[in-house]
């Protein structure tokens, strides 16, 4: 008893305080629509419109099955994580690292789960820089198709130069953050409602209301940028028309081939539907009590974000699929070159959204960092600290990225076919989740290495 006082006074920054400080458990007054909006940010991103081109590897029949079956094990799987948040009485598993190391043991749990949580993080970050910056240079050269040749290496630091005052916000719930996002939605409403009315839909069946709510501004602005960018996939795909010279046979020409296009099918599938492993920090920002568990609004929202994943994955699979066959880029809308104003509203779509979703990724290993840093190294809680240690961050990314962009691409979508739950030890999912699952776990890197050896006889390093 007496040595506990002396202990908080040399240790000013216990784990109540420093969680009062670390921006996952900084602020815990989030909504239901929180919950939403940062699932749909978190799942919705770079994989879905190469989701076509996973299909044209896998094929009609297989392609329909794998999407729908990893639809639903992603949601049940999402369900558990959301239901072990508190499946202690009296704590919360506030981050990835926490339930691992109650699954695995305290000391194997971190060795387990956090280099392949940074890795998937960190790589996650590096996919959105290439995603924002080709999206940036796909707008210029479209808007001046006659202007001057610009490196990507430069709109990949446009880009990072963002994330320099963005990364900054102290936690999900900044009010700056919402007041940035806020912002937006007059744009990106004038801009998605031009597009619909230019192609003869209803814009309102989309969109409703939810840019008028001011309490769900946010959540509308995410969600109304996945259907915008997913539905100017999926609808110019239909305008287009199916190609008169349309193929669905395989792409590769030898068994062995179709073997590993399959594999690597199997491995962008599930790179479309990550996202599990920042569903336990996101969780973390609702309040909890007894009488009112936080795993209530979570889930409200995790079901509207999968609404909304349905709405923008089967579309744009299917209808990319459909009109392409086995011709489709590994990006659907590099396959539509026209109209120009489509092509530009998309990747507008997609530049504000990966915006967003860097940071969702980000968040999580600025905790693990700053944690670290006052735990294990025994610097004090500041600004000066935070500010040091996110900037650094951002500078290492976007060094790594811009140097070698492409190679950087393809490996660190290899780590998103490792990652699994550790749900499988604590709540003992059904054996068909554990089965599909587990050729998952096996395939899906192996066909990630497979275009990773195939792909790397064409990078150009530093250049």
């Amino acid at each position: 008893m007496e040595i506990q006082p002396e202990k908080r006074e040399s240790a000013p920054s216990n784990d109540d305080s420093l969680n009062d400080w670390l921006p996952i458990t900084k602020s815990r007054n989030a909504k239901w629509w929180y919950s939403a909006f940062h699932n749909v940010t978190a799942m919705v991103g770079a994989g879905v419109l190469g989701l076509p081109y996973a299909c044209s590897l896998l094929g009609w029949g297989p392609g329909i099955a794998i999407m729908v079956l990893s639809w639903v094990i992603t949601f049940y799987t999402l369900w558990q994580m959301v239901e072990m948040h508190e499946m202690v009485p009296g704590k919360r598993f506030d981050r990835y690292h926490e339930l691992g190391q109650y699954a695995f043991g305290e000391k194997l749990g971190l060795w387990v789960v956090v280099p392949l949580q940074l890795m998937c993080e960190v790589g996650v970050d590096i996919v959105y820089v290439v995603t924002g910056g080709t999206s940036m240079k796909k707008i210029y050269n479209v808007l001046y198709p006659d202007g001057k040749e610009i490196r990507s290496t430069w709109f990949y630091v446009a880009f990072g130069a963002l994330h320099f005052f963005l990364s900054h916000l102290p936690s999900f719930n900044s009010i700056t953050a919402i007041s940035f996002f806020a912002a937006l939605m007059s744009l990106r409403y004038m801009i998605l409602q031009h597009y619909m009315l230019s192609i003869g839909l209803c814009s309102s069946a989309l969109t409703g209301n939810l840019a008028l709510r001011p309490c769900g501004c946010v959540f509308g602005l995410t969600i109304s940028l996945e259907l915008g960018y997913s539905t100017i996939a999926w609808v110019a795909s239909v305008r287009k028309g199916v190609q008169p010279t349309v193929s669905y046979g395989p792409r590769s020409a030898t068994p062995k081939a179709q073997v590993f296009d399959f594999f690597s099918g199997l491995g962008d599938v599930a790179f479309a539907f990550a996202g599990h492993n920042v569903v336990l920090e996101i969780q973390a920002t609702i309040p909890s009590t007894p009488g009112k568990p936080s795993k209530g609004p979570m889930w409200k929202g995790v079901v509207i974000a999968y609404l909304v994943v349905a709405a923008c994955y089967f579309p744009v699979a299917f209808c990319g699929y459909l009109v392409f066959g086995n011709q489709v880029e590994d990006n659907v809308l590099v396959s539509l070159e026209k109209p120009a104003y489509l092509i530009v509203a998309a990747n507008a779509f997609v530049l504000v959204h990966v915006i967003g979703s860097y940071q969702v990724f980000a968040m999580p290993v600025f905790d693990m960092m700053e944690s670290f840093l006052v735990k294990q190294m025994h610097f004090k809680p500041s600004l000066m600290l935070r500010t040091i240690t996110r900037t650094s961050y951002v500078c290492n990314i976007y060094n790594a990225s811009s140097n070698n962009v492409t190679f950087l691409w393809w490996v660190t979508k290899f780590p998103w076919r490792i990652l699994f739950c550790p749900n499988i030890l604590l709540r003992k999912p059904r054996f068909i989740c554990i089965g599909i699952g587990l050729i998952l776990t096996i395939l899906g890197p192996i066909g990630g290495m497979i275009s990773l050896i195939h792909s790397s006889q064409t990078f150009k390093f530093f250049s």
